[in-house]
């Protein structure tokens, strides 16, 4: 079982149309297993997407690529 001070990752389904938050010690796992269950192995589930794209943004602005 997941520590209940870890933070939760938002993971959606678009061919689903669910979304739940997933301790991020399960991300991986979690998704997998329901790609695998419920879409054949096809990546249908995943973090998301909103997230990412912040994830990324922080990135890049800490590695300096966004400074002119």
């Amino acid at each position: 079982m997941s520590d209940e001070g870890e933070p939760t990752v938002p993971v959606v389904c678009e061919a689903c149309g669910t979304e739940t938050a997933v301790p991020l010690s399960e991300v991986a796992e979690t998704v997998a297993s329901h790609n695998d269950r419920l879409h054949d192995g096809t990546e249908e589930a995943g973090v998301d997407p909103a997230l990412t794209d912040q994830l990324a943004d922080v990135v890049a602005e800490d590695m300096g690529l966004l400074e002119e």
